[in-house]
């Protein structure tokens, strides 16, 4: 049975930092391209930052660039997003994708809230 289990999340004060992680099982993890979405209250969820599954490339969307970088551990089977200099707008349920071909697989979400 695949399993993406998300953590890391919480309540931090603006320009604070925070990092996820995402782990694996059941799936050849290593295979796989990994995501991290997040979906604010009343909003669609929207792509946040994605890395290949070798870890060589990663793709940030604008509003998180240069704050925000993906990693992996193929490993250890675990995904990471460090995120730094948080602002209450990135205030949303995260979640973790893994992909290939056709197989799709989401974790449960994690919360982050950034407020003072």
């Amino acid at each position: 049975q695949v399993q993406l289990v998300e953590s890391g999340g919480g309540l931090v004060q603006p320009g604070g930092s925070l990092r996820l992680s995402c782990a694996a099982s059941g799936l050849t993890f290593s295979r796989y391209v990994v995501s991290w979405y997040r979906q604010a209250p009343g909003k669609a969820r929207e792509l946040v930052a994605t890395i290949d599954s070798a870890g060589s490339n990663t793709n940030n969307d604008g509003s998180v660039k240069g704050r925000f970088t993906i990693s992996r551990d193929n490993a250890k089977n675990m995904a990471s997003l460090q995120m730094n200099s948080l602002e209450p707008w990135d205030t949303a349920m995260y979640y973790c994708k893994a992909a290939v071909a056709w197989n799709k697989y989401w974790g449960q979400g994690t919360q982050v809230t950034v407020s003072s």
